[in-house]
């Protein structure tokens, strides 16, 4: 049958898996090492390679994505989909990033990512095209379906419940399309589908990625760092709901804010409650206690990858006073070469991405997207120490120190002994049934991908 998935895909998909496991991962080391700088003195942009044959196939249909949330969900989105799109033999259309989200960013797919590698580099795989044929209009709702596609779904979802409706419609727009796939149960040529989007595919552009690379080498010339994610900017706490530290007249703002995005849904929030789980990020003045119970040193060279800090200055205070040599973009480079950038909040966050997949040591304060993505990277680059917080256990002991009711001496032995581990190392992915939320993302330990994949298996 013309729509039925093909039987020759899953023959050469099964025939090709090994072969693909085995060398993708020294392949995308390979080029995301020049992608990221640590090439040493060779050249940066090599000659590109060959391209691969195009696959061949008659398409089922068009399929049109928008992505929703900030620059790292939506890159975990775009892997998602066009697995979805090669499982279903469709012509995808070059991804549509998030521009009504409370970043207001108005860059598109072409101004981060490299359009015609994202293209050319999946030819073999899914015909990806950069803009719907004249006739597919907009509004005609005969040819074109607009629609989510459900949360966490499976091969089954897609080829029993989507493919289907391309006998009706020549193309189908889902409209959002977070974590639309789910973690586990896939199969693994779809799984590595999904790495190589993500490790390959998806290449920041020239200028983004000259502009990273500039700001590693200018760190590394300094000596070894740390990438400290210290997610405590004004959108983050306005969702979460999590004031511990902040003024009356502070969490009273943040509130009015999250009552003025109808996308947030959860409006009265318990902050106390949030925090004694671990669902808030830390502050920058328990950040610093943490990192020096962690054994940092004063002098530690840190770089925050952040946004803007809720606070400015006066909040970094504590974390600054700790460890002097805190930097950030902003100091390393001129402001007029930021100055492009400014008002686009996923192009800084792609600079940020870049420096914390290449630093010695990955830290974040909040186990958002941002953390997940990078600390998959950082495992397929051959597990660089990434460092993932006990929020929970660390809120208890934090209190028990401020209260005054253990010593430093056992607040430091004890945060040491929460993390012996807690740093990414070889593992397989925790899977929980009916619960995708709680169990390991995908995207943060993709093992399937990784030299302990047959571990995993």
């Amino acid at each position: 049958m013309a729509r039925s998935r093909p039987r020759v895909w899953l023959l050469a998909a099964c025939a090709a898996v090994l072969l693909w496991a085995s060398v993708v991962q020294l392949v995308a080391v390979g080029r995301l090492l020049l992608q990221f700088g640590f090439a040493g003195d060779a050249d940066p942009s090599p000659p590109p390679s060959a391209l691969p044959p195009p696959r061949l196939y008659k398409s089922n249909g068009y399929l049109k994505i928008s992505c929703n949330g900030g620059l790292n969900q939506m890159r975990s989105e775009i892997c998602d989909m066009v697995a979805v799109a090669r499982l279903l033999n469709l012509t995808m259309v070059v991804p549509e990033l998030d521009k009504r989200s409370f970043w207001a960013d108005q860059s598109n797919f072409g101004d981060i990512f490299d359009v015609r590698h994202f293209i050319d580099s999946l030819r073999d795989e899914v015909h990806i095209i950069k803009q719907l044929p004249e006739r597919l209009g907009p509004r005609d709702s005969d040819i074109m379906l607009e629609m989510p596609p459900v949360s966490w779904s499976d091969e089954k979802y897609y080829l029993h419940q989507i493919l289907p409706l391309f006998n009706k419609y020549s193309a189908i727009h889902f409209n959002k399309t977070d974590a639309r796939l789910a973690n586990n149960g896939i199969s693994t040529e779809l799984q590595m589908l999904r790495c190589r989007v993500n490790f390959h595919a998806l290449k920041f552009t020239p200028q983004i990625e000259g502009l990273g690379n500039k700001l590693v080498h200018k760190l590394r010339a300094k000596g070894s760092f740390v990438a400290l994610h210290l997610r405590y900017e004004m959108d983050m706490l306005a969702f979460s709901g999590c004031n511990h530290g902040l003024s009356p007249e502070e969490a009273e703002e943040l509130k009015k804010m999250r009552y003025a995005y109808p996308w947030w849904r959860d409006k009265e929030i318990d902050s106390q409650a949030k925090r004694s789980q671990g669902l808030c990020p830390l502050t920058p003045e328990e950040t610093s206690l943490v990192l020096k119970a962690l054994g940092f040193q004063k002098d530690a060279l840190i770089y925050i990858a952040a946004g803007e800090i809720y606070g400015g200055d006066r909040r970094l205070e504590p974390l600054r006073a700790a460890f002097p040599k805190l930097v950030r973009k902003e100091m390393l480079l001129d402001s007029e070469v930021l100055r492009q950038f400014q008002n686009h909040s996923s192009q800084m966050a792609a600079l940020d991405f870049i420096v914390s997949t290449a630093s010695d040591v990955f830290i974040p304060t909040f186990d958002g997207n941002m953390a997940k993505l990078v600390e998959g990277h950082r495992r397929f680059l051959g597990f660089r120490r990434s460092v993932v917080l006990d929020r929970r256990k660390l809120v208890e002991l934090l209190d028990l120190y401020t209260n005054k009711t253990i010593s430093w001496d056992n607040f430091a032995s004890s945060v040491l002994e929460a993390h012996k581990s807690r740093v990414a190392q070889p593992s397989c992915r925790q899977k929980l049934e009916n619960r995708p939320k709680e169990e390991d993302y995908f995207y943060a330990n993709p093992h399937e991908c990784l030299a302990n994949s047959t571990l995993c298996s």
